[in-house]
């Protein structure tokens, strides 16, 4: 604010309004006074246009001190009167306006912080305040238009932000300073109590018995109490120039000084002109002779490079004739390979019929054991026919003879008992024969169920160790996200600690590297699995250097690794630099090699693996049929000797192996997808696993029904045996009782004349059979034959294929070893090729040395110097003469230091006497501004209090008193006296002798005379008529009627609890009622509060 108030007094000539000043500097007020008696009349009625620039067209609020929402109140552009009673929010309006536009709470008098007009209960209030901004004096009015819409948002916790809109209501800044620039713009001081006076200030200023804050008071309106404090500010710091003059003459004398010192050594100091002329030609002398050897140099290069031309024909002409023979044998093996897949097509097509006839014959053998079977079945049933037949004729021949002596009753019952225990023998043996088929059954239930509980065991063991296995890894994993080498086993970090204490001790010549895995990276994730593929177990590996360092190494792992689990050792000289395999290496447009689809943190790495594993030489496709496209379909690329897919699977030229991998282990770069996926697997190896007990838990129940089962059908069946044994012997006891034998000989005749068509009939089918089986066997030997000679001619035929794969492996061997000649010598040639091209490099390297040192030494001296000595002694008697000229310079001083030295004291001396100067100017110059500008700041001062005693006696004139100001500058203190028109014209009295309303019409009365010598956009007042009476209240609304209609171009804000209905009706005046507090409502207890802090 200061920076404005002082450009408003400097700049005349600025396009704000000017304030109304007089131009008389009589040293005397007295004189002053009445000679400007006259002109405080036309002043008050002087007209103007109506405001264009910074006055309030609308204040709304929400939620601010005890009001849940007040307005939006529209504002006239001249006079506003806002009226209410006590409580309705007349002072929140006020309040919010020094808010609103960036003023502190404590300039309200009405909270000490932001967050205590935040109305109880709620977490924020909004104040929006719009701006007028139209005329030639408006603010970026392509930006905000006619109008300027601050808003202003405030915390609970007393933070506050604003939001800077245009008419249209789009946002045009957030910031402060742009609001800063605009009250700057219109001259809008909410902390100016003459442009918003609060019913504190007035009391506080107006009312107080001290004369000297008066005085503050009447300063502050007119902004001469900061320019006042600026201008103490600039003699300070004008002292603090002054001392640092003092101080810099000080240093200047000392400077000076120091000056002369070393000019006059500087002209003491003598030359060693002729040493170093001499020293000089030597230097021209040493330029050519460096020219003339490098010369010598170059020639036997030269040399060299034509010898070593004449050479490249051979190694052309042999590459020609390795080329030949790789044709030939390529030729050879093609030949040889068309006539082995002829051979093999041809065993191929023989196989079907083979596989054919191989099961005619199983058919036939089959349908002959049948047959002997079923023969050998019939020939048991007459057997068995026999013996019975036989039992038989024995058994009438005994009744016979035995008929006589039984009787016949006896007979007969002998007879029912024995039919009757032979109806049981045959229940007892068919039960037993049903028995024996469900004991067998059973059986075989219990042998099915015990392989199936056997199978379902030993998947069961093989999945837990599957699960323990994949946990075992999945804990690796999670260890290796804190410790990548940990995916390579949980032992590696430790191993590798000790095998860099050994490194320390000196154990090793050279650091083993390893695992290899943990060095290299590939780029594209998809081909992780591939690259893992191809390496297999050399991802765990590690290179020594040596063979010491390897016997060394395998005693350390040792202790971490078990027998049969330690990874391999490569020894391969290490070497800096990565192996140049360009003319050797694969180089495909559309798929990478193995080394160049990795990133291989160390050298030795990549050497190892392309010396172990020949990397350069691997492509890696993701698709398989491409890979098939590019390795069988067609001409595998040169120099590629196979290739792995995205799955991991290898192809070669003529082989395809699918991969063993599913997943890559120890490469993968996203840890926490492999981390996911094992973690999935885990899981449903789990469910496989309860699913599998499940099955395990029902076998074993259904393995217990069954030999239940069965040990109670055995139980049954060696009860029925029993009862068999007991039925036969009482069988065979009826049978032998001779005394009581009683059998029908006639159903015996029956039964064996029976039995003998049986055996007949048995007889018969055994002689069929036999004739069948015959003929079976036959046709067996008819099948068996045909199956071997088949064989025979697929022996033949392999027979034939045998030596052809010998000699096509003869042919690919030639063709490799062809390649591998034709390789060598190109290997020599590219060799022989790149040695001729260093040699060129170098040549040309020297030529271009010697180009530059002939540049260098025309730079010395233009003309050539045939020079006859050598480099050497030029050197040498070039050292003597410096140690010379040194000598002479350390018994006088060095030249060049004396010669800077005296330089840097110079321009030192003249540098600071510059400034010394210039700061004496800067002090002269600002001693003339700051004498000018005190004279113009104590005639404002003159003028400003002339103007406030003029307009003051002039309105208190208006109520027929008389009073006056008196301003004392010396002792900055202001008094007030009033004459009332009752009182004698020759008494003053002090304003505090005077009723409240006079007292209220004075203070009136002052404030306008501030008003009518400040500049701002709008004036608002609160309660200014609260202690007048009638009478005095009608003069004062006249008296501010007056003014305002003399200062159209200003906005007045008058706040009173009073109707204001008298008031004349014009276009002007706006008055703004508001509406009674609602019943209940609460007021804001700042005594409460305790919270002393500023607003932000």
């Amino acid at each position: 604010m200061g920076k404005r108030k002082e450009e408003s007094i400097s700049k005349p000539g600025s396009h704000k309004r000017k304030r109304q000043e007089y131009a008389d500097e009589h040293s005397d007020e007295s004189n002053e006074e009445e000679n400007s008696q006259s002109s405080a009349d036309s002043n008050v009625s002087l007209l103007s246009t109506v405001g264009e620039v910074g006055i309030i067209e609308s204040i709304q609020l929400k939620n601010f001190m005890c009001h849940a929402m007040l307005g939006p109140f529209q504002f006239g552009s001249n006079l506003n009167f806002v009226v209410g009673n006590n409580g309705s929010g007349k002072s929140s309006v006020l309040t919010a306006l020094i808010v609103g536009l960036g003023g502190k709470a404590t300039a309200t008098n009405r909270g000490s912080s932001l967050k205590m007009f935040v109305r109880d209960g709620e977490t924020s209030a909004d104040i929006s305040i719009t701006l007028r901004n139209q005329g030639r004096d408006a603010f970026k009015p392509e930006v905000y238009g006619s109008s300027i819409i601050v808003n202003q948002h405030i915390n609970l916790d007393g933070s506050r932000s604003y939001r800077l809109k245009s008419k249209s209501g789009t946002l045009v800044s957030s910031k402060k300073e742009e609001l800063v620039g605009i009250l700057d713009h219109f001259n809008i001081q909410v902390d100016n109590p003459v442009s918003v006076l609060t019913q504190e200030m007035s009391k506080h200023f107006l009312q107080s018995k001290n004369e000297g804050d008066k005085y503050k008071f009447f300063m502050k309106a007119t902004q001469l109490e900061q320019m006042k404090e600026d201008y103490s500010s600039v003699m300070k710091t004008k002292d603090n120039t002054c001392i640092q003059i003092e101080q810099g003459v000080e240093r200047l004398q000392e400077l000076k000084v120091l000056y002369c010192e070393k000019k006059e050594r500087y002209k003491s100091i003598g030359f060693v002109n002729d040493m170093r002329n001499h020293l000089e030609d030597l230097k021209h002398k040493m330029a050519w002779a460096v020219v003339g050897e490098m010369e010598k140099e170059i020639q036997p290069i030269k040399e060299g490079i034509r010898a070593e031309e004449g050479n490249t024909e051979k190694f052309v002409q042999k590459l020609e004739e390795c080329r030949v023979k790789v044709n030939e044998a390529e030729e050879k093996y093609k030949a040889i390979q068309d006539k082995l897949i002829t051979v093999s097509e041809e065993a191929q097509a023989l196989h079907p019929q083979c596989i054919s006839l191989k099961a005619d014959v199983q058919a036939r053998r089959k349908a002959v054991n049948e047959a002997e079977v079923l023969y050998n079945r019939f020939k048991t049933e007459l057997k068995r026919l026999g013996k019975d037949d036989e039992q038989l004729h024995k058994r009438i021949e005994e009744l016979k003879s035995s008929a006589n002596q039984v009787s016949e009753p006896e007979k007969l019952e002998k007879q029912r008992k024995v039919a009757h225990l032979r109806e049981q023998l045959k229940a007892f043996h068919d039960e037993e024969i049903m028995i024996g088929q469900q004991v067998d059954q059973f059986q075989q239930a219990v042998y099915k169920c015990k392989e199936e509980h056997a199978r379902l065991r030993r998947e069961d063991c093989d999945a837990k160790q599957a699960v323990d296995a994949k946990q075992k890894q999945l804990r690796e994993l999670k260890d290796s996200k804190t410790n990548t080498l940990k995916r390579f086993g949980p032992h590696i970090p430790a191993f590798l600690e000790v095998v860099e204490t050994a490194y320390r001790q000196g154990r090793f010549k050279h650091k083993p590297i390893g695992p290899l895995g943990a060095f290299i990276h590939p780029k594209d994730a998809e081909l992780t699995l591939a690259v893992e593929a191809c390496l297999k177990s050399f991802v765990q590996a590690f290179c020594c250097d040596n063979h010491s360092d390897e016997r060394t190494l395998q005693l350390l792992m040792a202790k971490y690794y078990p027998h049969g689990f330690r990874p391999q050792i490569i020894v391969n000289k290490f070497q800096n630099k990565v192996y140049d395999v360009r003319h050797r290496g694969v180089h495909h447009l559309e798929f990478p090699s193995v080394l160049t689809a990795l990133e291989i943190d160390h050298p030795v790495v990549a050497n190892c693996l392309i010396d172990v594993r020949g990397i350069e030489t691997i492509l890696l496709i993701k698709s398989s049929r491409k890979a098939r496209e590019v390795m069988q379909f067609n001409q595998p690329p040169k120099n590629c000797r196979e290739a792995f897919t995205a799955e991991g699977d290898q192809v070669f030229e003529r082989r395809y192996y699918s991969s063993d991998y599913l997943r890559p282990k120890f490469l993968s770069k996203d840890v926490e997808a492999e981390i996911s996926h094992l973690e999935k697997e885990i899981e449903n190896k789990k469910t496989q696993m309860a699913a599998s007990q499940q099955r395990l838990y029902s076998i074993e129940n259904e393995i217990r029904q069954n030999e239940d089962h069965l040990h109670g059908h055995r139980r049954h069946q060696k009860e029925l045996q029993i009862k068999i044994r007991t039925t036969n012997a009482e069988i065979a006891d009826l049978e032998n009782m001779e005394e009581h034998q009683s059998v029908d000989i006639r159903t015996l005749e029956d039964e064996a004349e029976e039995n003998k068509s049986k055996m007949e009939s048995v007889k018969k089918d055994m002689q069929q059979q036999s004739i069948k089986m015959e003929e079976l066997k036959n046709i067996l030997q008819v099948a068996e034959k045909k199956l071997e000679e088949m064989k025979e001619k697929i022996h033949q035929v392999e027979e034939i294929a045998g030596p052809i794969k010998d000699e096509l492996n003869q042919a690919d061997s030639e063709v490799e070893n062809s390649k591998r000649r034709l390789q060598h010598y190109e290997e020599k040639q590219k060799e022989h090729l790149a040695c001729v091209k260093r040699h060129k490099e170098l040549l040309a390297a020297k030529e271009k040395q010697l180009d530059e040192k002939i540049a260098q030494a025309r730079q010395i001296y233009s003309e050539r110097i045939e020079v006859s000595r050598t480099v050497k002694s030029l050197d040498a008697e070039m050292n003597r003469l410096r140690e010379r000229i040194n000598s002479e310079n350390d018994r006088h001083g060095n030249r060049e230091e004396i010669v800077q030295q005296f330089h840097d004291a110079k321009e030192r001396y003249e540098d600071a006497n510059s400034k010394v100067k210039n700061l004496k100017k800067f002090i002269r110059l600002l001693e003339e501004i700051m004498t000018q500008r005190f004279k113009i700041y104590r005639q404002f001062l003159r003028l400003l209090s002339l103007r406030c005693k003029l307009y003051f006696d002039h309105l208190l004139r208006l109520r027929a008193c008389s009073g006056k100001i008196l301003f004392d500058h010396k002792n900055e203190t202001l008094s007030i006296t009033v004459q009332t028109r009752e009182e004698d014209k020759a008494a003053l009295n002090d304003v505090r002798s005077l009723s409240g309303g006079e007292r209220s019409f004075s203070t009136v009365c002052f404030v306008l005379s501030l008003w009518s010598i400040t500049e701002s956009p709008f004036r608002c007042l609160d309660e200014f008529d609260v202690y007048m009476d009638m009478v005095n209240r009608r003069i004062a609304m006249d008296m501010i009627l007056k003014v305002a209609d003399s200062q159209q171009h200003r906005q007045f804000i008058l706040l009173t609890p009073q109707s204001m209905s008298s008031l004349p009706t014009s276009s002007r005046i706006r008055i703004l009622r508001m509406q009674d507090p609602e019943r209940g409502q609460k007021t804001l207890n700042f005594q409460k509060r305790n919270d002393k802090e500023e607003d932000q």
